[in-house]
């Protein structure tokens, strides 16, 4: 029996059938696709892109040199140097992120105790060379200044899942 429902449907070719309907039928309904780089898509306040060090709102930086990124990163990315200030508190002299080892795992974002490390929205920063995404402190906080509005933003947003 089963043969015989196998002959049939080849030789009526009842999947090509299917097919061109469901065509049909999404022809006249209106397109899904949008237009990038004009256009861009809704990306989730979860969305692990771009790393960035944040600073306080007196401007100071956030990070205090625990290292618990550092240790916690699977693919080795991270590279910290700190010292101690006169005031007694620990700042990074040296914060590296090689992007190309980077895992995109979020977990440097996860062990930081005070939200300094973060991946913001940008998936949009592609280079030509290598030594353009080895990101250094510099980089890593003048990223942080041009996306804090949406950084803070994702960060309230994904705070009762903490």
């Amino acid at each position: 029996m089963k043969k015989i429902y196998l002959v049939l449907k080849s030789l009526f070719l009842i999947d090509i059938a299917k097919g061109l309907y469901l065509t049909f039928l999404r022809m006249f309904s209106p397109s899904v696709t949008i237009n990038y780089p004009y256009e861009k898509g809704k990306i989730s306040p979860r969305f692990r892109g771009e790393h960035a060090l944040r600073r306080y709102p007196n401007g100071e930086e956030r990070c205090i040199a625990c290292k618990l990124c550092e240790a916690i990163c699977p693919a080795l990315a991270i590279t910290i140097d700190a010292e101690e200030r006169e005031d007694g508190s620990r700042r990074t002299t040296k914060y590296d992120i090689d992007m190309t080892k980077c895992i995109y795992c979020g977990l440097c974002q996860e062990a930081c105790p005070v939200d300094a490390i973060v991946q913001g929205p940008n998936y949009e920063f592609a280079t030509e060379t290598h030594e353009e995404l080895i990101y250094n402190k510099q980089k890593l906080l003048d990223n942080g200044e041009r996306w804090e509005d949406a950084l803070h933003k994702n960060i309230n947003s994904d705070i009762e899942y903490r």
